[in-house]
């Protein structure tokens, strides 16, 4: 059953009045079907925030903090630190990570290390729960390549809520491989996370899904890069390299600079690209991230140039309706640059050899209540139940087909990285920002998506959509490595 037809059986099309009063008042505010609510342009005028930097062998504490994210106004927040947000953690490859993780919060919590390829007890299962004021060890070695990571709780039916109010930062994994590119550094690389809120008149985040918010995502109307709402950069007339995450529940991004300048692509979710790629626009989707090149040496002192979100279709109703500034470059001084594009980044081998081929069938069926809507292969998540085995070392085939659907979903796989091998239907291309190593692939309404992966760790992971209210209302399977 596809959306629309999933609205007209439950009666929201005319508000289905044995709903209840949230929901009526909520569709009235927000769209009958879950429509996103207009985002709000600013007037760029706060400085971005760049979060503290910390290595591998610290300590972590999930806890409440106060920050100040619209109206000037101190209000609770959550946070991996004094704020929103967490620091950025950096790993280099070969190295063991030692992070002692407390949570202070009131409910439990975990920690997903997202795009992180290590052990099944490590990775953040939501079977895996940190209660209040107990404490947990994290450590794994790092053995992949160079790239850019990130990490946020992974609790059934918690994930976007706590996302929400706070709780994520990035991990970045470095290399000698990497380094010996002379990409830009220090003061010009930078993490840009992008989220979006839904902010109450007092300051304080709002997170409460209603059913039709639940279907399409739950999405706000301030942006926020690294916790700043509004945000201006002052950046100087060279090369930078942003490093981009979606980390929204459920917005998806059309990334544009507003000079209609090109920018060059890196890297994606599980590293370095082969080469780069020129583009005008990137295509986002929650959990994805890219690692971006962006030359300021042709704009003049004094210029503004703005990240913008440019207008999409395609990925349902919601989505892409509105186009809106996200942050401001301010161009302050004239620098002389020496970093020449590699016309090479990293070594890239094609998986081959798959020895099955796996299918993901995403649906939406109504049940008898809010929960469970959104399914995988007719199934809703059942923390008990394996859906899959898989072999340890094998090689295969996933298939993502949202052929009947109407809503796009962002497909993640814990524990392994993937290559993209073919899209059908719907956009009916693999983009360039998917020609590298992946863990989260976008599939529109009408594609189906083919993926290809190696199994390197056994125990328990799980496949998800990352639309965060779409997992956490069931569609998500758990499989096993044997």
């Amino acid at each position: 059953m596809n959306r629309n037809e999933f609205l007209k059986r439950m009666g929201l099309g005319t508000v289905a009045i044995a709903a209840g009063p949230s929901l009526l008042t909520s569709c009235m505010d927000h769209g009958m079907e879950g429509e996103a609510p207009n985002v709000e342009d600013g007037i760029f005028n706060n400085p971005l925030k760049i979060p503290q930097t910390i290595s591998s062998t610290s300590t972590l504490s999930a806890q409440t903090a106060m920050d100040t994210l619209a109206n000037a106004k101190q209000t609770p927040v959550l946070g991996y630190g004094n704020g929103l947000l967490g620091p950025t953690i950096r790993a280099q490859k070969g190295q063991n990570v030692n992070l002692n993780f407390t949570n202070k919060l009131s409910e439990h919590t975990n920690i997903h290390w997202h795009g992180l390829v290590i052990p099944a007890t490590m990775d953040g299962h939501p079977d895996h729960m940190i209660m209040p004021n107990n404490s947990f060890n994290f450590q794994f070695p790092i053995t992949q390549q160079a790239g850019t990571n990130w990490y946020h709780p992974h609790l059934h039916g918690l994930t976007g809520k706590q996302v929400t109010e706070g709780l994520a930062g990035m991990f970045i994994v470095e290399s000698p491989e990497e380094k010996a590119l002379n990409l830009p550094s220090g003061a010009y690389e930078i993490p840009l996370i992008i989220q979006d809120k839904r902010i109450n008149t007092n300051g304080t985040i709002q997170y409460n899904p209603t059913m039709a918010e639940v279907m399409s995502g739950y999405m706000g109307e301030t942006i926020l890069v690294n916790g700043t709402n509004s945000p201006f950069l002052e950046v100087v007339s060279r090369f930078y390299r942003f490093r981009v995450l979606n980390g929204s529940t459920a917005r998806i991004y059309n990334l544009v600079l507003s000079n209609g300048a090109d920018f060059y692509v890196i890297g994606s979710d599980g590293g370095m690209l082969p080469q780069s790629e020129s583009m005008k626009s990137l295509l986002l989707s929650p959990g994805e991230r890219a690692d971006v090149l962006v030359d300021f040496s042709g704009a003049k002192v004094g210029e503004m140039i703005y990240l913008e979100n440019k207008q999409f279709s395609g990925m349902g109703d919601a989505q892409g309706v509105q186009g809106y500034k996200i942050m401001s470059f301010n161009v302050t001084n004239a620098e002389k640059d020496n970093f020449a594009l590699p016309t090479a980044l990293l070594p890239f081998t094609k998986l081959s050899g798959a020895t099955k081929t796996r299918p993901f069938k995403l649906t939406m069926s109504m049940g008898n209540s809010r929960e469970g809507m959104h399914q995988i292969n007719g199934k809703v998540f059942d923390s008990d139940r394996i859906d899959e085995i898989v072999n340890l070392g094998s090689t295969e085939i996933w298939e993502f087909d949202n052929t009947d659907g109407d809503e796009a979903h962002p497909m993640h796989v814990h524990g392994v990285h993937f290559q993209i091998l073919s899209r059908t239907g719907g956009r009916n291309t693999i983009l360039p920002q998917e020609s590298g190593w992946k863990d989260t692939v976008l599939v529109a309404p009408k594609e189906k998506v083919l993926v290809i992966l190696k199994f390197e760790h056994k125990g328990k992971f799980v496949v998800h959509c990352h639309n965060l209210e779409h997992e956490d209302d069931g569609m998500m399977l758990n499989f096993e490595v044997i």
